[in-house]
């Protein structure tokens, strides 16, 4: 009896160090390049911006071998924002993006080849840049919710390590800079095509 009762022990003893050794978390830090669209607003107000380059870290919690909860945080170089109005009246604003968001991951694992998608709500933080590039002094820092999802995959280089690829987007206002005469009424959709590429560390 007492055999049996000490190898039911170890059993359970086994079962929780293999269960401890499980990576259920990882934290990642990737390049990111964004690129924001044309947009004619439903009024007289055009918006255009030029590509940003930027960086990006996250925060993967797996619920199970083929799900997680992610936490990301997101900051770029700088973007040039123009605003044309009635064709006329040019607004030029120098801003700095930040991403806040959380997405729910589902991963589809083909040995080495872990493919993913996610989604879930984010907030973009357009802080505008005081430099040679910004003609709207009166430009303000808005905050903008909405939602980012994105489709990608990640490559297991070893249990500790991955290599992650993904293309990403975001949906959210577009923003004013606490400007009246730059309303558009319109949504974005940021980074149709974001690229993102970096490296993982399981523990």
């Amino acid at each position: 009896m007492k055999k049996i009762a000490f190898v039911f022990l170890l059993l359970a003893m086994g079962a929780v160090m293999a269960r401890a050794q499980e990576s259920r978390q990882d934290i990642s830090l990737s390049g990111t390049g964004i690129v924001t669209p044309y947009m004619a607003g439903t009024t007289d107000v055009l918006v255009s911006a030029k590509r940003a380059f930027g960086a990006l870290g996250s925060y993967r919690f797996m619920l199970t071998p083929s799900s997680a909860l992610e936490m990301n945080y997101g900051i770029d170089y700088q973007n040039n924002f123009h605003y044309v109005i009635s064709n006329t009246n040019n607004y030029l604003i120098t801003a700095r993006m930040q991403e806040i968001s959380g997405a729910y991951v589902r991963y589809f694992v083909f040995k080495n080849f872990n493919p993913f998608l996610e989604g879930g709500p984010s907030a973009l933080i357009f802080v505008p840049i005081y430099n040679s590039g910004t003609k709207t002094l009166d430009a303000k820092q808005q905050t903008s919710v909405g939602a980012v999802w994105g489709a990608g995959v990640a490559y297991e280089v070893s249990p500790s390590f991955d290599f992650r690829v993904e293309f990403r987007s975001f949906v959210t206002k577009v923003p004013t800079f606490g400007d009246t005469a730059l309303v558009t009424n319109r949504w974005y959709k940021i980074g149709l095509y974001e690229p993102v590429a970096g490296i993982a560390y399981h523990f």
